[in-house]
């Protein structure tokens, strides 16, 4: 996974702003999910090709992986795919141009994003 190009200057700035509390919402949500499904979760960090944490999902045989910054990409850009080489612009719903976030939607797409991680597939 490369890490995302930004559309513009001020999709740079709202990341910024987005980064950390997404990232909050999204291990918190994994953690939640985890407990409700009965899956078991740890978290690997890695280095290469930049400083991530990987999730690995554990129920019975089935064993997933996923870098949790990916999670994170998909929660703030609208429409972020892994291999993704066009620059990317913030979802709008989730910061103003101001700075002010908007909670209940940071909520709502993070836990829509990581409710499908826990589907058995």
């Amino acid at each position: 996974m490369k890490p995302p190009k930004f559309k513009t200057i001020l999709d740079y700035e709202k990341a910024n702003i987005l980064m950390q509390p997404v990232f909050i919402r999204v291990v918190d949500n994994i953690r939640k999910e985890a407990e409700n499904n009965n899956w078991e979760i740890s978290y690997q960090e890695i280095n290469e090709p930049f400083p991530s944490h990987i999730l690995t999902q554990t129920k019975g045989n089935l064993v997933k992986k996923t870098n949790v910054w990916f999670i994170c990409f998909q929660v703030c850009f609208d429409e972020f795919e892994i291999e993704q080489n066009e620059p990317v612009q913030i979802d709008a719903k989730l910061v103003s141009d101001t700075g002010e976030l908007n909670w209940d939607e940071i909520e709502n797409k993070t836990k829509t994003i990581v409710t499908k991680l826990f589907k058995n597939d």
